[in-house]
């Protein structure tokens, strides 16, 4: 290796001498870059243009160095920020976690980058960072609220109610649409929220990254299929962001939400009225819910009643976040005005919007402040007293680890539309359809004569704690079908001339599932006697055994049930025995009877006993022949044609028939004129 001349070494040297000039020259121009990038970020973010300031933000982390941990995090966290406001759960994932690798001082960068992560479905990960952030903040709600969400979501999405669920592509444009609303009542006509291109004007939201949004229209054929979207020819579309509509029960005033950008202050949300003349929609004017200039007011609801208007705003005295709220819009001058806020039985720390109301009168809203499947979800609210509400989540398929709300019924039913972000890595929102499929609770049974046939001539009386009170005749063959409702409570009467009342009672379940049930009445004759089944006695003694008990207590609910009769309660031997004998101990069983019924409330003016022996023995009906093919209808059960029968067991079976206790009706005014 040859030594280095002299004039070579020079030169090195001179070169080696200029390297941390170039160096801090370098250095100073990317640290002025950045902070170019940085301060530019900031005041876009301060008037809320989070798609630009991401950008902004985006710029600077490049440009800083990685040994500048701290500076990093903070403009990761500001980045992370900005696509979690603007809708975008995967990008805002990865900047929160370059924050918190970086050391960001605040845990709170931990909080979001679990909810990012639960709303991206990774319910691992997102576990792992709610424990992390929980060892750091234990007392956190939504800490622990998030941690339940992501342990439960992959449960919610294994078990899916009953509703289907369907992206309604007639509906959606290419870009975001949501906030799908019909007008009042009618399902014909459906008006969205939409960023497609017909939207007016050309430039692009510095919020979202998309054209600024208008209300769109969809009507219906007369083959039920939707047509083309059409954006509203009306003010109710101006240059900036117009959406998330609600109209009155007569579809005659929509509320809408207004954005106003300015590119020096930021300018919150307001709602709008609009009414409608023939086709058009009037000129706009704000509603002004409070003086308070500096929160946002979005999302109107009208209540069934058309009273109250329902949103969402960030005004002081709420719970933390966006909450909901109401504001009295109804005819009443002493309530004009009245503004509350629906309270913490409803409101959380996190966020409640897009509130509406289902058939029943349910206020469905969204939220990121309860358990739930990342983002935002649906939640169902039945208001059980003027403090009480029951807030249930409606699980999957309604909700998904995205973005779920801006929900609108089809009238008095359990289907129609809602909006999501679920699947589109953009974030951006589409329409879907929904629909519960109808469950269906049906009642059937027959009418029956006892120890005898259908009585085609019967009606059935039902009455129900929901304030049913119907009554129905039955099929020829005795039978009935009839739908009745799930959770409520039925007292059933079977009837039939000639015949004593029967009653059963159903409290139908409460389960969205198909149910049957099968009440049948076994009606007894007012003019023959009626078998009493099941009543036994200790052998040649008149004492009841404890399997009797079943019987006659049906016996006692018939008699309560039939005020007006008195009956013979009668006792019957086989042959078998003295004749004397056999009939002091049926009296005696048949008293024992009567004693019964007393001893559990049956007046004993309203009862005869009578032992009737062996005296009266069983004449065979048409129904027992059905049962002892060697009978025949009309035969009469006596000692002579016992027998004359060929085998013993056919005689046992004769004389078993015979040992038997009936009751007859003798009256049916008893007290009735009283």
């Amino acid at each position: 290796m040859l030594p280095p001349i002299a004039g070579d070494c020079f030169f090195v040297k001179r070169i080696l001498s200029y390297i941390p000039l170039f160096l801090l020259q370098a250095i100073f121009l990317v640290a002025c870059s950045s902070e170019k990038a940085i301060k530019k970020g900031d005041q876009l973010a301060a008037v809320l243009e989070y798609h630009e300031a991401a950008k902004e933000y985006k710029k600077a982390y490049r440009k800083i160095s990685p040994k500048e941990r701290s500076k990093r995090a903070e403009v990761a966290w500001k980045m992370a920020e900005c696509y979690r406001k603007g809708n975008n759960p995967a990008r805002a994932a990865a900047a929160y976690q370059n924050a918190v690798r970086y050391g960001y001082p605040d845990s709170t960068a931990i909080l979001y980058l679990a909810s990012a992560q639960l709303q991206n479905g990774d319910y691992k990960a997102s576990q792992k960072s709610y424990e992390l952030f929980l060892e750091k903040a234990p007392g956190s709600r939504l800490g622990k609220i998030g941690l339940e969400s992501a342990r439960q979501s992959a449960e919610w999405k294994k078990n899916p109610t009953r509703y289907t669920v369907k992206k309604a592509v007639e509906l959606n444009g290419q870009r975001s649409d949501y906030c799908p609303m019909y007008v009042g009542e009618d399902t014909t006509i459906i008006i969205t929220t939409s960023t497609r291109k017909e939207a007016t004007g050309e430039d692009l939201s510095s919020i979202t990254g998309q054209k600024h949004a208008d209300l769109f229209m969809t009507k219906r054929d007369e083959k039920g299929k939707w047509q083309k979207s059409e954006k509203i020819e009306s003010d109710v579309n101006g240059e900036f962001e117009d959406g998330a509509c609600a109209f009155t029960p007569d579809g005659k005033v929509m509320y809408f939400t207004r954005c106003v950008t300015d590119d020096q202050y930021p300018r919150f949300a307001g709602i709008y009225k609009s009414s409608r003349s023939d086709a058009s929609w009037g000129k706009p004017e704000q509603v002004v819910i409070s003086r308070d200039t500096l929160s946002s007011y979005a999302h109107p609801a009208v209540s069934p009643d058309s009273e109250w208007l329902y949103f969402t705003s960030n005004m002081e005295g709420g719970c933390g976040g966006l909450d909901l709220w109401r504001i009295y819009i109804g005819p009443s001058r002493a309530k004009e005005g009245v503004t509350e806020n629906l309270g913490p039985m409803i409101n959380t720390e996190g966020d409640e919007q897009f509130p509406s109301f289902g058939p029943k009168g349910e206020l469905f809203f969204s939220s990121n402040g309860y358990p739930g499947m990342g983002g935002l979800d649906i939640y169902c609210a039945v208001q059980e007293n003027d403090t009480l509400w029951n807030v249930s989540n409606m699980g999957a398929p309604l909700n998904s680890n995205g973005d779920d709300f801006g929900m609108t019924f089809a009238p008095g039913l359990y289907r129609g539309y809602f909006s999501s972000n679920r699947g589109d890595a953009r974030g951006w929102d589409h329409i879907y359809s929904f629909y519960l499929p109808e469950t269906v609770h049906m009642l059937y049974g027959w009418v029956y004569e006892k120890d005898g046939y259908e009585l085609p001539e019967g009606v059935v009386y039902m009455i129900g704690d929901d304030g049913t009170n119907s009554s129905f005749g039955v099929m020829k063959d005795g039978s009935y079908r009839v739908r009745v409702t799930p959770g409520v409570k039925y007292v059933l009467l079977g009837t039939c001339k000639g015949y004593l009342n029967a009653m059963h009672e159903l409290v139908a379940d409460s389960v969205e599932a198909n149910r049957e049930y099968q009440r049948d009445f076994a009606l007894a004759s007012i003019t023959h006697p009626v078998l009493i089944d099941n009543i036994l006695y200790e052998y040649n003694k008149a004492t009841l055994t404890q399997e009797s008990t079943v019987s006659l207590d049906e016996l006692v609910k018939l008699l309560n049930l039939n005020p007006n009769v008195t009956i013979e309660l009668s006792s019957h031997c086989d042959y078998r025995g003295g004749d004397a004998y056999n009939v002091r101990l049926s009296q005696a069983r048949a008293e024992s009877v009567v004693e019964y019924l007393v001893q559990n409330g049956i007046e004993a003016e309203r009862l005869t006993a009578v032992g009737y022996g062996e005296g009266r023995p069983k004449e065979v009906t048409k129904k027992m022949t059905e049962k002892y093919a060697f009978l025949k209808e009309g035969d009469v059960l006596t000692e002579k044609f016992i027998n004359a029968l060929e085998t013993e067991e056919q005689k046992d079976i004769c004389n078993q028939l015979n040992r038997r206790t009936e009751f007859q009706v003798l009256r049916t005014t008893y007290k009735l004129y009283e």
